[in-house]
């Protein structure tokens, strides 16, 4: 049996809640901590020319490759969101290699980029690659569904069935509309209901109510998940770490 950790963390572009404090160097501690495998980041920063000019001491990019120095030595960016400073979107850091990825673009609208970023990768034991993909979906309902589509449509496109797949982010889904969908189409559990019987309360970090963050999985076994909301993480952004330990057969 082979197990795997993974975290899952909205990083708020390096910012505290509220955008308090630039708290990068912090979350690249706190990270650290959790020793995961495999890290799955949402609104991440590959880009921000008015931090150099300004010097604030916040021209830390691209953020990925900062976070990921020394201990993940595979990482992946996905761009979604550009402006005329710079540009955010999600990212995989790993320590396992990564065979291939790729970014697609499933905006539902012009007002609101969105991307899934898909990496698979090689795992020690060998066997089928491990697919991993990294969302943050919109805060609209019909975005929400637009994009649950594509998530469906590209999985079944392009990951064979036996194949182990995980799907973490920050999913925006406060109605909870991807639990039936996802069991239905594409046989995916999430690992705090496997294992806890509830989804996890991650958002707002300083008070979590929303069960926003979710970890989704195929072809592994949940062995615990923990939600990271209290002191220190209540510090380093809007949103709780997800964390969780899983096993192949």
């Amino acid at each position: 049996m082979f197990e795997i950790s993974i975290a899952t963390y909205n990083i708020h572009k390096g910012f505290s809640q509220f955008n308090r404090r630039f708290v990068l160097h912090e979350l690249r501690e706190r990270l650290r901590e959790l020793d995961a495998d495999i890290v799955f980041l949402q609104e991440v920063q590959g880009a921000h020319s008015r931090d150099a000019h300004q010097g604030n001491g916040r021209s830390v990019h691209p953020q990925h490759e900062f976070l990921a120095h020394e201990i993940w030595p595979h990482h992946a960016y996905g761009k979604n969101a550009a402006y005329d400073a710079g540009h955010h979107g999600n990212a995989i850091l790993s320590r396992y290699p990564i065979l291939n990825w790729d970014n697609q673009d499933i905006s539902a609208h012009r007002f609101e980029s969105r991307g899934v970023l898909h990496c698979e990768l090689a795992l020690p034991q060998g066997g089928a690659g491990l697919h991993c993909l990294c969302v943050h979906l919109g805060l609209s309902n019909r975005g929400r569904n637009f994009q649950f589509g594509a998530l469906v449509e590209r999985i079944r496109r392009v990951v064979p069935n036996d194949a182990p797949l995980i799907i973490a982010g920050d999913f925006n889904d406060w109605n909870n509309h991807a639990r039936n969908l996802l069991a239905r189409e594409l046989g995916l559990h999430e690992v705090f209901e496997a294992y806890g019987g509830k989804l996890a309360r991650s958002y707002p970090v300083s008070f979590p109510m929303l069960r926003l963050d979710r970890i989704y999985v195929r072809g592994l076994s949940v062995k615990s998940a923990a939600v990271h909301a209290k002191s220190p993480w209540n510090r380093i952004s809007d949103h709780a770490a997800l964390t969780a330990n899983l096993s192949l057969p």
